[in-house]
């Protein structure tokens, strides 16, 4: 969780996904949404498409902080 804690990332926080630890399929790389929930192991899931971001292994940014 890492990435993460590094970025304090939260439910609500808008995202651009940089890289995703995937070598066959890069089809994620620049998609951006919200994360809607992080699972107890720490991958965020959210508005992108169907697969978690894991962030000790995939790259992401914070584009956008959720609204208080």
């Amino acid at each position: 969780m890492a990435n993460a804690i590094k970025n304090n990332a939260q439910v609500g926080d808008t995202i651009r996904i940089i890289s995703l630890d995937d070598t066959y399929d890069n089809s994620y790389n620049g998609r951006e949404g919200v994360i809607e929930h992080i699972d107890s192991i720490g991958q965020l899931h959210g508005t992108w498409g169907g697969l978690a971001i894991i962030p000790e292994v995939d790259r992401f940014i914070i584009i956008r902080r959720r609204e208080a």
